[in-house]
């Protein structure tokens, strides 16, 4: 196993990923950061949440930016305000020790205003929704013309958000660009549109397994009980794990708001983010729940989305995700910067067929606990 050094990573930024207990590089890290390191390239590479993704095309970005140049010259493109400010959190931790290279985030929910104000101190990098972006560069407030590189965090996703318009009117305004990278779960027509348009016919093409994906320090657990015992199988987990705190993923929203209702009614700090709530309502749980006042949060998949939160020791699944991509995604939660986790699934006699196709499609074991 390569490490950060041999990928060709400058001393200055793996001092800073040290801090941050990153130090075996992940799959996509191994196979992308020499590759965009060492050339101007177009990318396309098909990984899942929790693989490394930010680090994989954020260290080799952060090495082609000129800190003395005051513009804007990368562009990250986000489906969600959460996943766009993790990832300026992120490009900041790696940066601790070198020259300042500046990170702006900018998306919907927010005072346009004050990120207008923001954008006029020296920017080498905007982290940005689609729509906002399109928002500001409509209001001259944001100059992308000298942008080198554009990254497409989790593009599927802005796709299926309907975004597809926006990027390609933001693509064609960094059409000089000498670098387009695009990372995507799933490959849906869209985003082969995406790449035919704007990518390069030869651009790099790298695919991470899926039964590479799933970090190997979470484990995977199941237990077996009627839907009517669902709720009290869970108090007693929860109750197991004493201060510890986690994610509960239902498949909707009525189903996370049921749920809460039910935690607290427990005396259980929960609340549950669901696509209902405003964006000031979410970031008042968000915020609860950064700050440990909450213990446990309940989401839906499309809400998590974005959600990294350190120190997360368990995600419960009480009630199956339909897809595997779901299931990656949500025990990915867990298990963060090297440390381990617990992925619960509380599953009835129906869905343990579905948890074996889990095992065989994802190359994981699932543990039977009795009891928790």
């Amino acid at each position: 196993m390569a490490n950060f050094e041999e990928l060709g990573v400058r001393k200055d930024f793996i001092k800073g990923l040290n801090e941050l207990n990153i130090i075996e590089p992940t799959e996509i890290q191994t196979e992308v950061i020499p590759l965009l390191l060492e050339t101007n390239t177009d990318l396309v590479g098909q990984a899942q949440t929790g693989t490394g993704k930010t680090a994989a095309y954020g260290l080799p970005l952060l090495h082609k930016i000129d800190s003395k140049k005051k513009v804007v010259q990368g562009l990250i493109l986000c489906p969600t305000r959460e996943l766009g400010q993790q990832v300026a959190k992120q490009l900041f931790k790696f940066t601790k020790y070198t020259d300042k290279i500046f990170t702006e985030a900018v998306y919907g929910g927010a005072k346009i205003e004050m990120q207008i104000a923001n954008l006029k101190r020296p920017t080498h990098i905007i982290v940005a929704t689609p729509g906002r972006l399109i928002d500001l560069i409509n209001k001259n407030a944001v100059d992308i013309s000298n942008v080198k590189t554009v990254v497409l965090d989790e593009a599927d996703e802005m796709l299926s958000m309907g975004f597809k318009k926006e990027l390609d009117e933001i693509l064609k305004h960094a059409k000089k660009a000498e670098n387009k990278w695009l990372f995507s779960a799933t490959m849906p027509h869209g985003i082969k549109e995406i790449v035919n348009t704007h990518m390069a016919e030869d651009a790099h093409r790298i695919e991470v397994s899926a039964d590479k994906v799933v970090n190997k320090k979470i484990e995977h657990q199941y237990l077996i009980c009627d839907d009517l015992d669902k709720l009290q199988v869970l108090l007693q987990f929860i109750r197991t794990q004493k201060d510890n705190r986690g994610v509960i993923f239902c498949k909707t929203k009525a189903a996370t708001q049921k749920l809460a209702k039910q935690l607290i009614a427990k005396n259980i700090s929960a609340d549950a983010i669901h696509g209902d709530l405003l964006q000031k309502e979410r970031d008042k749980v968000m915020r609860a729940f950064k700050n440990e006042s909450l213990q446990i949060l309940i989401a839906t998949d499309l809400a998590a989305r974005g959600i990294d939160i350190e120190a997360l020791s368990f995600v419960v699944h009480y009630q199956l995700p339909d897809q595997e991509e779901y299931y990656t995604h949500r025990s990915g939660r867990t298990a963060r910067a090297g440390k381990e986790g617990i992925s619960l699934a509380i599953v009835n006699a129906v869905e343990l067929k579905q948890l074996r196709y889990f095992e065989k499609a994802l190359k994981i074991t699932f543990n039977q606990v009795r009891q928790v």
